[in-house]
């Protein structure tokens, strides 16, 4: 191939339009962008501080969410400051390294969050149905194990993708029409049938996401029978109680997630809307979930606040 022939078909550059046919609302859209992000940042960088220096928090249930919440720091940055960029400054470059970098870290985080749910799940199914061996069973030898497994899988199974565009002709245009790198934007402008890749990222998707999913109605299935078992009507409420924050996180967690996949492989939505509902995937899960666990946790509450130094020790 010529050289010139080679530029051409595998851009150096993109150019991300933010969300097309709102250019002119971008200064506004931006303020809520912002307000999330900053947020997010907050409340995660709390949430892990919170839990790093309170050993009563050194359990599996708040290990996992410290994982999460450490996952949803690196999601929210790898997205925002550029969509910000892009409203405030109209800077809508992006070079095609950074361009794989975005994809592999939005898609193989948002794998490990499913992962780190899943953990949270089973670790909820192990302390209601199995209470006695609960400290036997998740060790912090086994949370360890288990988070760098969810880590790897992420890692493995979403490795490829950036490898793969790479190497593909963009003969159509180099306009990405999102506010992010998205793996199904870039093979849609590829000049290629990329029917294998696209089968490849759905098969990845079903395999970590999907799988999770599953698992985790199943083991709340379980959770649920051995809940109302129970002989005592404030020991179900009590158990129940320990379940509803991290429902509340896999609720937000997945809803945006399969809308947003199904709409984009399978759906007709305007193009502002979709990629709106992307953006709210990436933006509040991450400033939701301190919260929900924040208001719904005593022990993260009151430490929180003593960190900010409205309560007393």
């Amino acid at each position: 191939m010529e050289p010139s022939n080679w530029t051409s078909l595998h851009p150096s550059t993109f150019i991300l339009v933010g969300i097309p046919g709102l250019e002119e609302a971008h200064i506004w859209i931006s303020i809520p962008f912002c307000s999330i992000y900053i947020l997010s940042l907050l409340g995660n960088g709390l949430l892990l501080a919170v839990i790093k220096t309170e050993p009563t928090l050194h359990e599996p249930m708040y290990l996992f969410l410290a994982m999460l919440a450490f996952a949803d720091l690196v999601i929210s940055t790898t997205t925002v400051p550029k969509a910000l960029r892009i409203f405030w400054f109209r800077d809508h470059t992006i070079h095609i390294d950074a361009c794989l970098v975005q994809i592999f870290l939005i898609h193989s985080l948002t794998t490990m969050e499913s992962g780190f749910m899943l953990a949270m799940a089973f670790d909820r199914y192990v302390a209601i149905c199995n209470p006695l061996r609960h400290s036997a069973i998740l060790t912090n030898r086994a949370i360890a194990q288990i988070g760098l497994g969810i880590v790897m899988r992420g890692a493995v199974l979403l490795g490829p993708h950036p490898f793969l565009l790479k190497w593909l002709p963009y003969c159509r245009t180099k306009v990405i029409s999102h506010t992010y790198c998205e793996f199904m934007v870039l093979v849609k402008l590829a000049c290629v049938d990329a029917t294998i890749m696209s089968a490849y990222s759905l098969a990845v998707a079903f395999f970590a996401g999907g799988f999770d999913f599953v698992l985790i109605v199943l083991s709340y299935i379980l959770i649920l029978r051995a809940v109302f078992s129970l002989p005592s009507k404030e020991a179900r409420r009590k158990s129940l109680s320990t379940c509803s924050s991290h429902v509340c996180i896999m609720f937000m967690f997945y809803a945006p997630a399969i809308f947003s996949y199904l709409s984009h492989r399978f759906g007709h939505l305007s193009p502002h809307l979709h990629i709106l509902i992307a953006n709210i995937y990436v933006l509040f899960p991450p400033m939701m979930n301190p919260i929900i666990y924040g208001v719904r946790t005593p022990g993260i509450r009151q430490r929180a606040l003593h960190f900010l130094s409205l309560k007393p020790a």
